[in-house]
């Protein structure tokens, strides 16, 4: 049974997270940038370590599936408007992160070295903080 998209979109509209206003767009990036970047803190060396590093550690598949999460972040972005330069940064964060984590051994210490989904989640802030200021969040 199809939901008409009117009303998809009116169930999304009042389910916090889910909607497609800024707000909302915010939250699933940094949740996303939590999951991949830092699920927890590795004891004794104060390191974030998240999905982005633990899947890497695959070869070949891992990488990609955690590029696939990082280019889903990029195309976040690219629903809130922001501009094509800000996206070319976002989408080559990712795409090094990705051929240079794909590197047995070697790549899997740059995983855990370059966290590119925390540039990328660094850029929408400051975006979202300059275009749509009733999103910023005050970390305590």
């Amino acid at each position: 049974m199809a939901i008409p998209q009117d009303q998809f979109d009116r169930i999304a509209r009042d389910m916090p997270g889910f909607g497609r206003d800024p707000a909302s767009v915010r939250r699933r990036i940094e949740a996303m940038e939590a999951l991949l970047e830092g699920l927890f803190v590795l004891p004794g060396t104060n390191r974030r370590v998240g999905l982005d590093s633990l899947v890497g550690l695959i070869p070949v598949v891992g990488d990609f599936a955690t590029a696939a999460m990082g280019a889903w972040i990029v195309w976040e972005a690219r629903n809130l408007g922001m501009s094509k330069w800000q996206l070319t940064r976002m989408a080559a964060n990712v795409s090094v992160d990705t051929l240079i984590g794909a590197i047995p051994f070697a790549g899997d210490v740059f995983d855990f070295l370059y966290k590119s989904n925390t540039k990328n989640l660094r850029i929408v802030r400051r975006h979202l903080d300059r275009h749509h200021p009733s999103t910023v969040v005050i970390d305590a």
